[in-house]
């Protein structure tokens, strides 16, 4: 499937007749198509409505009104053509006319094959058809007539072309690996040499690529005419920017001055396409005479407005806040209305960008107003970071950290605050910034103190107060294996329904968690109070048998008769101890 259309309506067409259309209307439309592009003028502009009544006969709901330029929308429908006969399977026998093949219109019109292929630029329209199994492109004979009563220029042209001599191609291969061990590339070799033999620039090219194909070992541009991947054409953006010049960075990766200068521009585009260009819309945008206005400076705050002064003591981030005076209610609508009309601008711009024909120009003028826009978002924000401090500390925790962390998480709310605001319904920025902080903060403290409470590990003064004690790999795998044998030894001595209540009871299987006594009696059948008497039952079985199999619990201490804990303490490795074992049993306290 082609991926080059120029029109995004034409490839969501295209993707809806491939997907759901049936065999039968493929080919209809493929018909209706073709016919449609015999009728198509360059110098026209059509709607995409009409376009779309004249291929499917029903007129699209959504953008009808989408204006496509003639040269946009033949190019858009060859290619439909092409992809449309491709999911609809036509077998070759099946075509209703003779198909050419390529091959065969290249010996009819005494021309190369890549003739025919450019020919398909300028009108030849291709179909796919089912060739002994594989996909060819074929052309059929009444499409072939109608291309050569259009442009009969274009076919004597192409049958004047003079084949290149075995001669010819070895003084083309012989000035071409002189000039390439000059520093020269591809398309700047191919241009001189064209001019001083008398040939289309084309036809050198063309012949400089054959004979690097055929002769890999003796390439002239050995390695250097793979397409570029996006990782370096990253590469020469990058080096772009840092001040290389385009001279430079033709000789150094062998390219001309104008793949340079596109890889560059295509770069652009890609960075400006994601630029984050959301605004709240206001009808002023639109008026008249407003941008002077809009842009104008920031109104001067009033005269008894004094910067405050930092309390003593402050640490160095917090007293820096308050070099940054406050804004006053002018000054505030003010800043934000000229963020989103910089916003407005800039993506009004952006939809005029052609990624066929990208202006460097345009692209300048985005990114000035998107650097423009930044700067006043930042000064926004700065003014408003001493409101983020205040709400912070109604929310701080024991420790400072908590108090550093609060006011971080929330300057990231305050920055999308920035974003979302709407100045024009009036109301305080500050009043709903507040509401995004505090709402962010009830989110986040909650599950940054559930978080610390599971892994305790996190907690600094923790590692500072306990004291570590290594030990011996090997020898911790050699212990849980043998508590492993020992657990299994005395459940044993339980039967079937016995074994199963103390398993699920305090979680020894552990691809589920311990489970209360109404569970365990769901799953088996029987009330909770008849669970109960089986574990203790259990239990004293088990007492019995730890005494007769002579095991001592991980302490030193002896284990203490009815307690709850007593088949994990005894039976199982504590599940700090278990992590450093390769073979790991989970042991969690049965539920209270």
């Amino acid at each position: 499937m082609h991926t080059d259309y120029r029109n995004n309506m034409m490839r969501q067409l295209r993707n809806q007749q491939v997907r759901f259309a049936p065999r039968e209307k493929k080919i209809e439309q493929i018909q209706r198509a073709e016919k449609l592009l015999g009728e198509i003028h360059l110098d026209r502009t059509y709607t995409y409505e009409y376009l779309c009544f004249r291929v499917t006969d029903y007129r699209p709901e959504a953008s009808p009104n989408v204006l496509i330029s003639g040269k946009d929308a033949g190019h858009d429908l060859r290619l439909f053509i092409e992809d449309v006969s491709d999911a609809a399977n036509i077998p070759v026998e099946s075509a209703e006319e003779q198909v050419l093949t390529p091959n065969q219109l290249s010996q009819r019109f005494n021309v190369s094959t890549k003739t025919i292929l450019r020919w398909r630029d300028h009108g030849l329209t291709g179909r796919r058809f089912v060739v002994e199994g594989r996909k060819r492109v074929g052309f059929l004979k009444s499409t072939v007539e109608r291309f050569v009563s259009t442009n009969q220029e274009r076919i004597q042209r192409g049958e004047r072309f003079r084949p290149i001599s075995d001669e010819e191609r070895s003084e083309i291969v012989r000035r071409a690996r002189r000039m390439a061990a000059a520093g020269g590339c591809p398309s700047e070799v191919a241009r001189r040499i064209a001019e001083r033999m008398n040939r289309s620039v084309e036809s050198i090219r063309y012949t400089l690529k054959g004979f690097d194909e055929q002769h890999p070992e003796l390439a002239v541009f050995a390695g250097q005419r793979s397409r570029l991947n996006n990782q370096r054409k990253q590469q020469i953006y990058q080096q772009f920017r840092l001040g290389t010049s385009v001279e430079v960075l033709a000789k150094r990766h062998r390219r001309s001055r104008t793949s340079i200068y596109r890889i560059v521009n295509e770069i652009r585009a890609e960075q400006i396409s994601e630029l984050p260009l959301d605004y709240m819309d206001n009808d002023c945008f639109r008026k008249s005479g407003m941008e002077q206005e809009i842009l104008g400076p920031l109104p001067e705050a009033e005269s008894s407005t004094r910067r405050s002064k930092p309390p003593t003591g402050l640490p160095t981030y917090l007293a820096s806040l308050y070099e940054v005076p406050l804004l006053t209610r002018g000054q505030e609508q003010h800043l934000f209305r000229r963020l989103n009309y910089l916003k407005y601008l800039a993506n009004k711009l952006r939809q005029q960008i052609d990624p066929w024909h990208l202006k460097s120009s345009l692209m300048d003028k985005i990114e000035r107003l998107y650097n423009q826009a930044v700067e006043t978002k930042n000064q926004i924000v700065q003014a408003n970071l001493r409101l983020v401090v205040s709400i912070a500390k109604r929310h701080v925790g024991t420790t400072s950290d908590d108090f550093f962390e609060l006011v971080s998480d929330g300057n990231m709310s305050l920055i999308r605050a920035v974003e979302k605001f709407d100045y024009a319904r009036g109301n305080k920025f500050s009043t709903y910034a507040s509401w995004a902080i505090m709402k962010n903060f009830a989110r986040t403290i909650p599950n940054t103190y559930k978080y610390r409470d599971r892994y305790r590990t996190s907690q600094d003064e923790m590692f500072a107060l306990t004291e570590e004690y290594r030990s011996d790999q090997i020898e911790l795998e050699q212990a849980q294996q043998l508590r492993e044998c020992q657990v299994s030894q005395i459940l044993s001595r339980l039967d079937e329904r016995e074994q199963k209540i103390i398993i699920n009871r305090f979680g020894l299987d552990y691809s589920q968690e311990p489970q209360t006594l109404k569970e365990v009696g769901a799953v088996i059948g029987v009330t909770k109070e008849r669970v109960r008497q089986l574990e203790a039952r259990a239990l004293s079985k088990l007492r019995l048998a730890v005494q007769d199999e002579k095991i001592e619990p991980p302490g030193e201490e002896p284990l203490r008769r009815g307690s709850v804990h007593e088949i994990g303490a005894a039976c199982l490795q504590t599940e700090s101890d278990s992590r450093s074992a390769s073979t790991r049993v989970h042991h969690r306290g049965a539920p209270s």
